[in-house]
């Protein structure tokens, strides 16, 4: 399925392909350890090689995500942050860069806020699309109805135990790209990726022409050079969070990650952004 418009994210997408790139996309929790350290860590992230950013919304029951997401959402629960902060950091970056950002969250906190309001919200604040991990078939396709009005992305997820025919449903409904998970299970780093990400790709492109990352366990260099070889992009989470929680003590966290990404990939030649 085509795109019903042209986002930021499939701007991106298209400029990767242009210059013969594949996209690096670092997951954090919004509001983790706070605020301000969080957007100071965006803007890192955008300066050290992120073609798109993930910005987790904090959750009470993230069910797909590991022990170290669910630290990191709990640090920004106790925090007190809330849809209407994260949105006000997001028009902060976004005065230092368009780098497309994309929250990543569960239903119910969408519905608590309004899906209609949270559309139209995120677009104002220069948000660029929503992936909604626990939205499936009519859910997604309210959900991506409501988005696209808004000229915002729904990002779906897919996993090695899903079925050809539910690979074509969620297509169906996606845009922006396919978050393609590397496994079976919750977030978290691994010491390998296996075949299961790399046959599930395939699957997917017979079904699809949109952009697909693989994420869930994607922890190092090495990694993201394997996957880079049969898709997209690659996500990196919870080896990004788990810096940011040992970093707690020093009070160096966007030190850490800067060189922690740095690491990962090559650093990027940009001018430092400042707000």
């Amino acid at each position: 399925m085509k795109n019903r418009f042209m986002s930021r994210i499939g701007k991106k997408f298209e400029e990767l392909k242009r210059e013969g790139r594949k996209g690096f996309i670092p997951f954090v929790s919004a509001g983790d350890p706070d605020l301000e350290t969080s957007k100071r860590i965006v803007l890192t992230l955008a300066e050290n090689g992120a073609d798109i950013i993930e910005l987790g919304v904090p959750f009470s029951d993230p069910m797909a995500d590991g022990p170290t997401i669910q630290a990191s959402s709990q640090r920004a629960i106790e925090n007190g942050i809330k849809i209407t902060d994260i949105l006000q950091m997001v028009r902060e970056v976004r005065k230092a860069t368009d780098v497309p950002i994309v929250l990543f969250s569960y239903l119910n906190p969408l519905y608590r806020y309004g899906v209609e309001k949270l559309a139209a919200d995120a677009a104002d604040a220069g948000i660029d699309g929503v992936l909604i991990t626990d939205a499936v078939n009519e859910a997604a396709y309210v959900a991506s109805q409501i988005l696209g009005r808004n000229g915002l992305d729904l990002i779906s997820l897919i996993a090695p135990t899903t079925s050809d025919e539910r690979l074509r449903r969620i297509a169906a409904n996606a845009s922006g790209f396919i978050y393609a998970v590397s496994r079976a299970g919750v977030t978290g780093a691994q010491k390998e990726t296996g075949s299961a990400a790399r046959e599930l790709v395939e699957r997917t492109r017979r079904v699809t022409d949109l952009p697909i990352a693989v994420g869930f366990g994607i922890s190092t260099r090495e990694q993201i050079a394997e996957v880079w070889q049969y898709a997209d992009a690659a996500v990196v989470g919870s080896a990004i969070v788990a810096e940011i929680e040992r970093s707690l003590e020093s009070r160096q966290t966007v030190e850490r990650i800067a060189d922690f990404v740095r690491g990962l990939l090559p650093a990027v030649a940009k001018e430092p952004l400042e707000i």
